[in-house]
């Protein structure tokens, strides 16, 4: 297969890594434009939503729960946004949940390694 989000999985591409347990990875997007906007996925290769069982599901969502409040606190960020796209607004075919946080671009253009360094911290 040859899925990016596999591969991450996998440990073939590197990626930014801020949570992982038995069913899902959660990591830093590579592209930034909100301060520590993150994508969780699932372990198992799902292509969209409609492949997922609501367990599956309700467990990102409880992760991303977890994952949002340091991201807010981090970035001094006032709210989040959760999405989930299908179809032809699915960039990658493995269903992914972005946390996507509002109102702190990444006007000082931080590298990933510096905003991840801060998420773990």
């Amino acid at each position: 297969m040859d899925c990016i989000f596999c591969k991450i999985i996998n440990k073939e591409i590197p990626s930014k890594i801020l949570y992982e347990d038995d069913l899902v990875v959660a990591f830093l997007d590579i592209n930034q434009y909100y301060l520590g906007h993150t994508l969780i996925i699932p372990k198992k290769h799902l292509t969209t939503i409609l492949d997922a069982d609501n367990n599956i599901i309700a467990h990102m969502f409880d992760v991303a729960k977890k994952l949002s409040k340091n991201i807010m606190e981090k970035f001094n960020q006032t709210g989040i946004s959760y999405v989930i796209n299908y179809g032809t607004e699915q960039e990658v075919m493995h269903l992914h949940l972005h946390i996507c946080p509002k109102n702190n671009h990444n006007e000082d253009n931080l590298e990933l390694d510096e905003i991840y360094q801060k998420l773990i911290s």
